[in-house]
């Protein structure tokens, strides 16, 4: 969504609206407010771009709606971190100086990098939601987002009474339970992997079918996403030089994010690169990908049916994926489960636990332990080597088994 150039508009002026459709533009509908100055004579106006004509016509009526209430065209079209930042004083009152500093923190470094760019009439429950859910993604914990939540909540209620919005979206319930949620992913993430490869394909077909026009491209993000442990935005950040077609290696050095004034990329979480093996199911797609491209380098393999960057709830959206994941029976099942799904299998394969830290890019190793709980056979398996060790240290029969496989035996239990 652009951001046109900020205008002043009289308070209580008649507008008129118009919506008009730009193809070839990500953001083909352009949202048009128009009114006459009522000193100059003159008809300046204010236009934003938008992806379908639904949220073009939304933006207009939440515009008229303000303004009939006597809010300026200007003030009912600024960015939430502009208006933030002009009413941080009026939001805080009433609040002990040795809150200020938390507030702030959570102003600073959440609200306005995640949504600080759109609109104030534009923000809706919805993208409180997934502002909210990508806190939690990043780690954030239940002080840091206490804070967040509270000073966000703060801007919009004097948005309330300067007339901007009538309800307040930020006010979020329930976030407590999505924090448990997860920190159980966390304690657990075993339990969140599907079952195997014939699995993964099938819902990678059922999205396809699932979405607009039947879209190949959400498969194949599913199926990338599945079979290497990679973030959904770092899927969205891979170009066709980070792969290396000779070892198949994928060198995962970049991720899509949101950032003021839309989607940037940037690097990976922890800022630190990391080699990634590419398994055979996915490198025919990847060699298609990069020979489509003309083996540009720095071409972007995944994208949408547009050629557009692609985050979760890009994807969750476009493939009804709430809807299809119910369908399959996996209620539980989130984008960013695909991510444990793979480090689950990697573990399970028998990957070393310092080797499965360095491709799944985490910083602690405590973190790559929890993909390492071995099941029944595993144990049973590992008492009849320790047994045949023993006796063979015995001299009794039995094959002897080498110093080092127990060693690693010891490392994937």
């Amino acid at each position: 969504m652009t951001t046109p150039e900020r205008i002043d508009a009289p308070v209580g002026v008649k507008i008129s609206t118009d919506i008009e459709y730009r193809p070839g533009n990500p953001n083909p509908y352009r949202a048009r407010v128009r009114w006459v100055d009522p000193i100059t004579r003159a008809r300046p106006s204010r236009s934003t771009m938008f992806p379908t004509e639904p949220d073009a016509q939304d933006w207009l009526d939440r515009i008229a709606k303000a303004a009939g209430r006597g809010v300026g065209v200007d003030l009912a079209t600024t960015s939430l971190s502009e208006y933030g930042d002009s009413v941080m004083d009026l939001a805080m009152r009433g609040l002990e100086l040795k809150t200020h500093a938390p507030y702030m923190a959570g102003w600073r470094l959440r609200v306005k990098p995640t949504v600080g760019h759109l609109q104030v009439v534009g923000i809706t429950a919805g993208i409180a939601d997934r502002a909210l859910n990508a806190w939690i993604a990043d780690g954030a914990g239940i002080s840091t987002l206490k804070n967040t939540i509270a000073v966000w909540v703060r801007v919009m209620e004097q948005a309330i009474r300067d007339g901007i919005i009538e309800i307040n979206p930020a006010r979020l319930n329930g976030w407590q339970k999505l924090i448990k949620t997860a920190e159980d992913e966390e304690h657990d993430p075993r339990g969140l992997a599907l079952r195997d490869w014939d699995t993964l394909d099938r819902l990678a077909d059922a999205l396809v079918a699932a979405s607009f026009n039947q879209y190949d491209g959400w498969g194949d993000i599913v199926r990338f996403a599945g079979g290497t442990g990679a973030r959904i935005g770092e899927v969205s950040g891979v170009r066709a030089g980070d792969i290396d077609t000779d070892k198949w290696i994928w060198r995962c050095c970049r991720q899509t994010t949101t950032a003021p004034g839309g989607l940037i990329d940037k690097g990976t979480k922890g800022k630190r690169s990391r080699l990634v093996p590419i398994i055979p199911e996915l490198r025919p797609n990847i060699a298609w990908r990069i020979s489509r491209v003309g083996n540009r380098p720095d071409a972007r393999l995944f994208t949408g049916p547009r050629g557009g960057r692609v985050t979760t709830a890009v994807l969750r959206d476009a493939t009804h994926w709430d809807d299809v994941v119910v369908s399959l029976g996996y209620e539980y099942l989130r984008r960013h489960d695909l991510r444990h799904t793979a480090l689950t299998w990697l573990a399970d394969a028998g990957v070393p636990p310092h080797v499965l830290m360095r491709i799944a890019g985490h910083g602690q190793l405590t973190t790559t332990q929890r993909y390492l709980h071995p099941d029944l056979r595993s144990i049973e398996r590992a008492g009849d080597q320790l047994t045949t060790y023993i006796n063979a240290s015995r001299g009794l029969p039995g094959p002897k088994v080498e110093i080092e496989q127990i060693r690693q035996l010891a490392l994937s239990a």
